[in-house]
């Protein structure tokens, strides 16, 4: 009979493989600008993608692709930081508003293309609303 795998030994087999996967660095296997952050050399430290095992009945292969670790091939070998000046002035002088005089007429859906009487003034808004009688502009 053949034996059966001892449970303890294939556990810390894949301990000692994942602590060396947490070792590695992306500079030992390729070549990395000098400008490289120090969290894209070592993608051990990446943490927060074990998560509880869900119900597999549930599970999606984005699930599965998620679950999995960032190892030194997928970790970027270089860094270029984009330009901010857009942001930086709007840190400092904050979005741009329009400070212009509004001269156009605003024609009110409710009563009519003709009929400019919008709903802030409320003695002539519109008949259906008046509970006394017709409105004004009639």
């Amino acid at each position: 009979m053949a034996e059966e795998p001892d449970p303890e030994a294939a556990t810390a087999t894949l301990q000692s493989t994942e602590e060396s996967c947490a070792a590695q660095r992306t500079s030992d296997q390729y070549r990395v600008s000098q400008e490289l952050p120090a969290r894209f050399n070592h993608p051990g430290w990446f943490r927060g993608y074990r998560v509880k095992e869900r119900n597999p009945l549930f599970r999606t292969t984005n699930m599965d692709y998620g679950a999995k670790a960032p190892t030194v091939h997928e970790m970027p070998t270089s860094f270029h930081v984009s330009p901010h000046a857009f942001s930086d002035r709007l840190i400092r002088f904050g979005m741009y508003r329009n400070y212009g005089i509004n001269t156009a007429m605003e024609k009110s859906y409710v009563t009519g293309p003709d009929n400019f009487i919008t709903f802030l003034d409320t003695l002539n808004f519109h008949p259906s609303y008046r509970i006394k009688g017709p409105s004004l502009s009639e």
